[in-house]
């Protein structure tokens, strides 16, 4: 058992079948006699029980007792050293190596992961082998080699680094003291964010400054440190002169060394090399010469470089530097800074932007210490990335952003939803965007309702049918009554920009109640004309039917709307509809079989529920013909009715659409109220559909007639209502005044002038006064329509009286009643004079009491 846990803690193995990591290609370049290879580590998996393991655990030989190692890809490095036996003196080295990594840590030293000593075989002998694995990371050089950088962008990224080496150096020397002893280029790793860190801790030991006159080495290793990169004092061996020295004074040496090859872009191949500054910038050179000082007790301390240092003042450095202290900072500052990073970011490498910038801005971004600004700057940054990396590296941290409670980082989000929504994937959208998004279509800020309404443009392809009838239509309907004018009008133009996403279903049921019966009586101008031109947008899902009883009539009481605009895009939108009702007219005639089945449209065996539905109101109803004289009324408004010929000559053909074909008689849903006559004949249907309707949006419970009808209107509605009351007063007075008519007492006596109009009742209707030959209020309508131009004059004029009101005068003499009507015309009649009498002496004999 003590064994196990030995194995454990000091990562050793007989072997590297159980080592948790795969071993790759090497580079060409690593420290002393180290070999750094590229690496993917794997994760233990138990079969039997089917969990994870704990691989810090299962890092011994008993692993393959538990489960098996399997490679997950994560990306890793590993260094290895060999010696022919375990006392050779390299590997003794290594372990001290080993010991110093594992437990010094440090942002700026390299991150220790794992380790392990194996005997490895090597042809007929067996090699004695100690592997480090650590984060993933590149020799300085190559890096370098590969950034290929220049001028002033090599410049700020060279600061930064010797910036984070000389921290390292720091903590070392002044707060561990120890003493790293081999500071040079080959011991500088770079990671994946572009970071450098500080490794090769062979030589690494602590500074005995106590024992100054002791003569024995204070660097046991110091023999695996070349002679170019030793200082004098430590090339003469003198041991009592180093203890004397400052803790920092051998590692100072090594930090002129890295600077020298770094800028030379050579490797150090002699000290006399030092003294050539020729490429060393001028802002470092003071600087530099004092890391070399031939003096141990002269040379600068790396905590002062970081601190005075002119060269580590540059725009890299301060940017890198505040937003590692972003958590400290105040808000004034964060809104400061993240103003100005945008026209930074340009200006520095482009490679370190994504690199290093991007990640430590998505982090901080993610936690809450950045502004809402900083949005702006991740989001320029990551249009730099191709789109893969982009979706690895950028959208996670957007899609955590949407849960945000913060209202600036909301309306930043929906601000630039269009630069990421594509990215996307329809789950995420519909399962972690849209939840938190749609607590936007109910904010107290008018500002976030609307930007909450653009973005479904962007994320409505991407929702589920379920999503977008059980939750975004229930938003959007509310949206249409917002008390902002914009919003209503925006959604409207929404809902038409999104009706190919909806199913046909709720196409039907939402579409046109959503435009006729909201959008079209908007008091807002745009919000009508948002509703004709989506109505257009959407013209080929409607069948005949719709369009020639519930969207004409509303589009052409339009067509003298007090706007312009409007009135421009009513006769646009008049002209479309009416030149698919001519295609229908011109297939009636032509003989399609499908289009003589009902309205010219093929019906959908999914709907076969509602075609029962909508052709037993037709039935109910009585005459199919009925509905073009309905429609024909509200587009016109006049007693004249227009020919199909004069319509063809006039209407513009600009716009050609095939009818939908879609569904035939789908839905018989009341029309706008806005039209007088267009509801007489569909008000039960409306009351069917609101009890047997969908409650999964908010069109379902719309009323199309909520709103109060005009007075000219309400005579036409209180008209048609009395010969309802007393049908046989009606039929016994038009039988006075006209036997033919009465002639079938069993008819319904709505529609029973209409079926019995031969051309000899229609020739007489011109000598008859209104008021006693239409007893029947629906005469009036099947007089219009049966009466020849040239007796058209003779119903205008009892309406020449108040020619603001034609059928209400027709409708206001009740032919059945002789008394005098009241000045108000209110009531079927007038009420006896003794009735008022009584009532202004009981008023009398109250005041008296």
């Amino acid at each position: 058992m003590f064994k196990f846990l030995k194995e454990v803690v000091a990562g050793s193995g007989s072997g590297l079948k159980d080592f948790p990591y795969t071993i790759g290609e090497p580079y060409a370049s690593a420290w002393g006699s180290w070999t750094h290879h590229r690496g993917t580590s794997k994760v233990v998996f138990n079969e039997v029980d089917n969990f994870w393991l704990d691989i810090e655990i299962l890092m011994s030989p008993h692993v393959r007792a538990y489960g098996l190692l399997k490679d997950d890809g994560s990306p890793v490095s590993i260094f290895s050293l060999s010696g022919s036996n375990p006392q050779d003196r390299h590997l003794v080295a290594g372990r001290n190596g080993v010991k110093r990594l594992r437990t010094v840590r440090h942002p700026n030293i390299l991150s220790f992961l794992h380790s392990t000593e194996a005997e490895v075989p090597d042809g007929p002998a067996i090699k004695h082998t100690i592997y480090i694995v650590t984060e993933p990371v590149v020799p300085l050089s190559e890096k370098l080699k590969e950034l290929n950088l220049g001028g002033t962008q090599r410049d700020e990224y060279y600061a930064w680094g010797l910036h984070q080496i000389t921290k390292a150096v720091s903590f070392l020397n002044n707060d561990c003291k120890l003493v790293h002893g081999n500071v040079c280029l080959a011991s500088v790793v770079v990671t994946q964010t572009l970071d450098w860190k500080l490794h090769a801790f062979d030589v690494l030991s602590e500074f005995d400054a106590n024992n100054e006159a002791s003569g024995s080495p204070m660097l046991q290793f110091e023999w695996l440190v070349g002679t170019q990169y030793k200082p004098m004092e430590l090339t003469k061996s003198d041991w009592a002169s180093i203890r004397k020295s400052p803790s920092w004074a051998i590692d100072s040496w090594g930090l002129g060394c890295l600077i020298y090859e770094l800028f030379s872009n050579a490797k150090l191949a002699r000290t006399e090399d030092l003294r050539n500054t020729a490429s060393i910038p001028k802002s470092l050179l003071p600087d530099y010469q004092r890391l070399l000082s031939s003096q141990p007790t002269r040379r600068l301390n790396p905590s002062k470089l970081i601190d005075n240092s002119e060269f580590f003042q540059n725009k890299l450095v301060e940017t890198i530097q505040f937003m590692e202290v972003l958590n400290l900072k105040d808000s004034v500052e964060k809104d400061s800074f993240f103003r100005k990073l945008p026209n930074v970011a340009e200006q520095l490498p482009r490679e370190i932007v994504l690199k290093k910038l991007l990640p430590v801005l998505a982090s901080a971004l993610e936690f809450g210490s950045a502004a809402a600004p900083a949005l702006t700057v991740l989001l320029k940054m990551g249009s730099w990335l191709p789109a893969d990396q982009f979706s690895a590296k950028v959208l996670p941290t957007i899609v955590k952003l949407f849960a945000s409670n913060d209202r600036a980082i909301r309306v930043s989000l929906l601000q630039h939803i269009d630069q990421f929504g594509e990215s996307l994937t329809a789950q995420t959208v519909d399962e972690q965007v849209f939840p938190h998004v749609a607590t936007g279509f109910s904010d107290t800020s008018s500002l976030l309702r609307e930007l909450t309404l653009k973005s479904m443009l962007v994320l409505a392809p991407k929702l589920s049918q379920r999503t977008i009838s059980g939750s975004l239509l229930k938003y959007l309907s509310k949206l249409q009554v917002d008390e902002e004018p914009g919003i209503r009008t925006n959604t409207t133009i929404l809902l038409g920009n999104i009706a190919n996403y909806m199913n046909d279903g709720t196409r039907k049921r939402v579409l046109i109640n959503a435009f006729t019966v909201r959008a079209l009586r908007d008091t807002f101008p745009p919000a009508r004309a948002a509703g004709i031109m989506a109505l257009s947008v959407t013209s080929s899902y409607y069948d005949m039917t719709e369009i020639a009883t519930r969207i004409l009539p509303n589009v052409v009481v339009l067509t003298f709307d007090p706007d312009s605009d409007v009135r421009t895009k009513a006769f646009q939108a008049t002209d479309q509809f009416l030149q698919i009702a001519r295609q229908h007219h011109e297939k009636l005639n032509m003989g399609d079989n499908r289009a003589a089945e009902s309205t010219g449209i093929e019906l959908k065996p999914g709907n076969a529920g509602l075609l029962g539905w909508a052709m037993s109101s037709l039935t109910q109803k009585g005459k199919p013909s009925d509905h073009g004289l309905v429609s024909t009324a509200n587009a016109s408004g006049s007693q004249i009715l227009a020919s199909p010929s004069a319509t063809q000559d006039t209407q513009s053909a600009t716009v050609a659409y095939a009818p939908s074909t879609s569904s035939s008689f789908d839905q018989a849903a009341p029309a706008s109220a806005r039209s007088s006559v267009d509801g007489w004949g569909e008000l039960e249907d409306a009351n069917d559909h609101e009890e047997n309707g969908s409650d999964k949006d908010g069109w379902d419970d719309v009323d199309p007639f909520e709103d109060k009808p005009s007075p000219s209107l309400s005579n036409i509605q209180a008209a048609q209502k009395r010969p309802v009351v007393q049908p046989k007063q009606a039929v016994a007075n038009v039988s006075k005044s006209h036997p033919l008519k009465a002639s079938k007492p069993e008819d319904d006596p709505l529609w029973g002038p209409i079926a019995a109009a031969p051309p000899k009742i229609s020739a007489k209707s011109s000598d008859i006064k209104p008021s006693t030959s239409h007893n029947d209020v629906d005469d009036l309508w099947g007089d219009i329509a049966a009466a020849p131009p040239k007796s058209s004059g003779k119903p205008l004029k009892p309406a020449a009286a108040n020619t603001d009101d034609l059928w209400g005068e027709i409708a206001a003499r009740p032919p059945a009643t002789k008394a005098r009507p009241l000045a108000s015309s209110r009531g079927r009649g007038t009420k006896p004079a003794p009735k008022l009498g009584a009532q202004r002496i009981g008023r009398t004999s109250s005041t008296g009491m």
